[in-house]
């Protein structure tokens, strides 16, 4: 009885985020070899799929505060070299990312638990304020150890680079929020070093082309200064690298473009390529948890919402990360390379961690009218609860109060949406590929839309008109109908948010589009959905995709702005296609402007990146490439098996899904080991891996260093153990 007592509440203590395909893998693989199943696309021929993520290397304790975001970066990618007969043969190759905070942790022999404090730790509404200062003490304390004789480490800077990873200026660039890019090299992901805005560290200094002008600058808060979004971005056309630095300390955002050596020449009705270099961005409210922005071709959108990330909120009595729905979301939108020209517009409180495209749409003259932004929009912060094991903290009766009175829009009853009419024929995978087919019935969750759409694409004009509105709910909407795509139009002319909608009910994150469109007014977006309610479902359980979407959102935009000018939707609130995932895999329309891929039963999969075809003749045309994982080699208890035994070890598969019809696998690249679920990645054309820049060394782990001698070695021992 004591064993099985035991073993239920070893259960109950595992961490959801530490388990299952969540769990780290301490495993690193060179280039190896894979088997494939059906055909590799040529257009992969000489390219890489690399895709970032948290793994912590100090992992003792599966009950410890640990969340999502946490952990190491770990770069997993496949690569696409051809043999001597030109043939594709896939190889696999893993890495840690070398930054100074990994290479510390593995040179320390006493220090058991990671170095910086969870976000979990952070954010828990139950956390005391005297728990969260002896954490962040703690790291403080070991920061400063690392720089003692006798450590193998100084920690010069806390990223764990473990967000992203994109292509500028012949750098491959890994990305976190507390430190600048991390450079590294294909195909075999070794890490370079820390870029600074101007080169690389293990760059020859003959290769600087800055007097002085780097991330952060100088004096002694530059180390914070050079923080950077986890989602820099480049423009396709002028090839310039776009990004900003939030931190806790006014202006708060600081701001840099960076052109590439060789940018393109200048385009018509567009600024040349210069750099900026830490330019402020004024009238940011606060200390904010910024992640991403949006970029068009002439415009920068930078995102002050109401979720603080502020170590001051600690005095106020609230926790560090911190989120107000009384107070309202702000878009800061400037020309690129004049932020002194920020203009402001205001809506309702949300939470946006991704943005999907950014475009403007301009007059006959050349002049900039609207800025369009799509982006994955949510009405909490539950997220950053729930991907840290821990229940949001409900809002407050002042809070809501205080919505009430200001009359958000998002209080009232009814959405308004359009779906479409079809066949019940359900759509199944190759018997070939996947023995069992899924089911795709479930019931209905989503509100019955007041708006038709007849199979011939057209309104049905015969539908219900919009009903009277109901008085205010004395609740917030249910965070689970909210994790959608938005479109937003910011008038230039007018200064006014002309149009705020989903275009779909369906949960979505983690979007990407074709690459040569970013920054234009692009056709379709794709992303992340689930077949359960919502994301925040999902999250409960560890956060787990199992269908992909494609979404055509010229065709979406043109049906919500005529519902708009009829009066048939509401702002702010209105929905455009009001089905669920399952509806829509079991319409099956030919032109349905929303497409689902879904898994098979007990397959999750990760965020998707597009390939287009050769030759290709419209702008879906083109393949997604995706990271998937088969539950069922998880154990009774849920667990992976032993990573080191290549007998029972599980694998997982890079899926090459066709993205015109979003239905057919065309390839699965079964890997020597398992990915876990992790973050975002890039697809590296062949192009781009042989146009790197030359570099004169790596970094390299310390583990054969014999560790010194002496007071300070003896020092840093004895408080490793202590804060171990």
């Amino acid at each position: 009885m004591t064993s099985v007592n035991t073993r239920e509440h070893d259960l109950k203590s595992r961490h959801p985020y530490l388990s299952g395909n969540f769990a780290p893998i301490h495993r690193t693989l060179p280039l190896t070899a894979c088997s494939f199943h059906g055909q590799i696309p040529d257009e992969l021929a000489g390219g890489e799929y690399v895709r970032n993520g948290g793994n912590p290397i100090s992992n003792d304790d599966l009950g410890r505060d640990s969340h999502w975001f946490d952990g190491d970066g770990m770069l997993s990618g496949v690569s696409f070299p051809t043999n001597e007969d030109g043939q594709i043969k896939p190889e696999f190759v893993n890495q840690f990312i070398l930054t100074d905070v990994y290479l510390s942790t593995i040179g320390s022999r006493h220090v058991k638990r990671p170095i910086l404090p969870s976000i979990t730790t952070l954010v828990n509404p139950l956390g005391s304020l005297l728990v969260i200062v002896l954490h962040i003490l703690r790291t403080i304390f070991l920061v400063i150890l690392s720089f003692l004789p006798g450590s193998r480490q100084a920690i010069k800077r806390i990223s764990v680079a473990n967000t992203s990873i994109l292509y500028h200026d012949g750098r491959a660039l890994a990305t976190c929020e507390s430190g600048p890019p991390m450079r590294v090299s294909l195909p075999g992901l070794e890490t370079i070093g820390w870029y600074n805005g101007d080169r690389s560290e293990g760059e020859s200094a003959a290769d600087s082309r800055s007097k002085g002008e780097v991330f952060g600058g100088s004096g002694m808060l530059s180390w914070m200064r050079e923080w950077t979004t986890g989602h820099p971005k480049v423009d396709p056309i002028t090839k310039e690298m776009i990004l900003f630095h939030a931190t806790f300390l006014a202006p708060y955002v600081r701001y840099s473009v960076t052109p590439a050596i060789e940018s393109p020449k200048e385009h018509t009705g567009l600024l040349k390529p210069s750099k900026l270099i830490n330019e402020p961005v004024p009238g940011i409210s606060g200390a904010k948890m910024m992640h991403d922005f949006g970029a068009s071709l002439r415009h920068t959108v930078i995102m002050d919402l109401p979720l603080s990330l502020d170590p001051l909120n600690l005095a106020k009595g609230k926790p560090v990360i911190d989120y107000d729905s009384s107070k309202p979301s702000r878009f800061a939108v400037f020309p690129r390379h004049r932020p002194d020209q920020v203009r402001y517009f205001e809506t309702t409180a949300c939470c946006i961690f991704h943005t999907a495209n950014t475009w403007d749409d301009v007059d006959a003259t050349g002049a900039t009218q609207t800025v369009h932004m799509l982006a994955a929009r949510l009405i909490s912060s539950t997220l950053v609860y729930a991907a840290g094991n821990i229940a949001a903290p409900q809002p407050p009766k002042l809070a809501v109060g205080a919505a009430r009175k200001r009359g958000i829009s998002w209080f009232e009853k009814y959405e308004v949406g359009i779906y479409h009419s079809g066949t019940d024929e359900s759509r199944y995978f190759d018997a070939e590929v996947f023995e069992d087919a899924p089911s795709l019935e479930s019931p209905r969750t989503d509100k019955e839309p007041l708006i038709r759409l007849q199979s011939n694409g057209q309104i049905d004009t015969a539908a219900s008109s919009l009903p009277e509105y109901s008085e205010y709910v004395e609740q917030l909407p249910d965070e689970e109908e909210q994790c959608r795509l938005y479109h937003y139009a910011f008038s230039l002319t007018t200064g006014l948010i002309e149009s705020q909608y989903a275009l779909s009910a369906i949960p979505f994150e983690f979007p990407c589009t074709h690459p040569k469109y970013e920054m234009q007014a692009a056709q379709y977006v794709y992303g992340c959905s689930t077949t359960v309610t919502s994301f925040g479902a999902a999250l409960g359980k560890a956060t787990k995709i199992n269908a992909l979407v494609k979404i055509d959102t010229k065709t979406l935009i043109a049906q919500g702005e005529s519902l708009l000018k009829n009066g048939k939707m509401l702002p702010v609130t209105g929905c455009v296609d009001a089905r669920s995932v399952n509806e829509i895999l079991k319409a099956n329309i030919d032109n349905d402007p929303i497409r689902v891929f879904r898994s098979p039963e007990g397959w999750y999969v990760q965020e998707p990146r597009f390939v287009p075809r050769f030759n290709a003749q419209t702008e879906d045309d083109g393949y997604l490439l995706t990271y998937a994982f088969n539950e069922a080699q998880l154990d009774a208890d849920g667990d992976v098996p032993d990573d080191n035994d290549c007998d029972v070890r599980s694998r997982s598969e890079l899926w090459i899904i066709d993205a015109k019809d979003m239905t057919t696998i065309i390839g699965r690249v079964v890997l020597p080991q398992r990915v876990p679920y992790g973050l975002h990645g890039c697809w590296f054309p062949k192009e781009q891996i042989e146009s790197q820049r030359p570099h004169q060394k790596i970094r390299v782990t310390p583990i054969n260093t014999p560790p010194t001698k002496g007071v300070g070695s003896a020092v840093t021992n004895i408080c490793e153990r202590l804060l171990s």
